[in-house]
């Protein structure tokens, strides 16, 4: 796994994070020293999957990176008839996610779509994937695209939502805040790198509240939502249709 030495030595300010091709290289290796929590989140993803997937419908994993999600799911499946969509609008991740799914032994069919997940269609899911996707959209087109997810899903079906958390209260952002760039230093980032990737994502990524979450999905028409795992300041909430 290559090492993520973007932010390191470097006294220029950094210019905005996109997921671009030295990115992709150490992304694995980026997300799991930067979201605590992220490994054992996705051995946890089949279990729901197992439960939510129904026959002869898709699964959906939008903003797919590298495909670790789309990968989690594929082995989670043991209903006949079930296929995947991965989408990514990164082609260097793009690239790499079809490279990973070909190298992967699981029979269960994955297309790997390059394009906006807001210009996909979503039609007879059962199982909806969005893992830290969200929050790097413009916040006026979240509500739109829940929406659509709703519309797109069999009743009964589950949209699984990991999200970086932002809080009300000042005191509880700045200790949530305090103790993930701890989890960063543990992680072996120097406080240059925190700093600089952070400056990087200022006006990328926007985390919303809790309750902003729970609205949003209410408002689409999801009937039930668990807030299910949270790790400091980054959580997974689902959803039934």
């Amino acid at each position: 796994m290559a090492k993520d030495e973007i932010y390191r030595n470097h006294s220029d300010p950094a210019t905005p994070f996109e997921f671009s091709e030295a990115v992709a290289r150490v992304f694995p290796d980026m997300i799991e020293r930067s979201v605590p929590g992220y490994r054992l989140l996705l051995e946890l993803t089949p279990i729901l999957i197992r439960r939510a997937v129904q026959p002869d419908t898709r699964i959906y994993d939008l903003g797919c990176s590298l495909g670790a999600a789309t990968l989690a799911a594929r082995r989670a499946v043991q209903q006949p008839g079930v296929q995947i969509k991965a989408v990514d609008n990164a082609p260097e991740m793009v690239q790499r996610c079809r490279q990973r799914v070909a190298e992967d032994n699981s029979r269960v069919p994955v297309e790997v779509i390059e394009g906006d997940l807001r210009d996909v269609e979503i039609d007879h899911a059962s199982v909806v994937l969005v893992y830290f996707t969200m929050q790097f959209l413009p916040v006026a087109a979240r509500d739109a695209l829940l929406l659509k997810i709703h519309r797109g899903m069999k009743p009964g079906g589950l949209l699984v939502l990991a999200e970086k958390l932002g809080f009300e209260n000042a005191w509880e952002q700045r200790w949530m805040d305090e103790n993930h760039h701890d989890f960063k230093r543990a992680q072996g980032y120097s406080d240059l790198e925190i700093a600089r990737k952070r400056q990087a994502l200022e006006n990328v990524l926007v985390p919303e509240t809790r309750p902003v979450h729970h609205r949003r999905l209410e408002n689409a028409g999801f009937v039930h939502v668990y807030d299910w795992f949270q790790c400091f300041n980054f959580c997974c909430i689902a959803a039934e249709r």
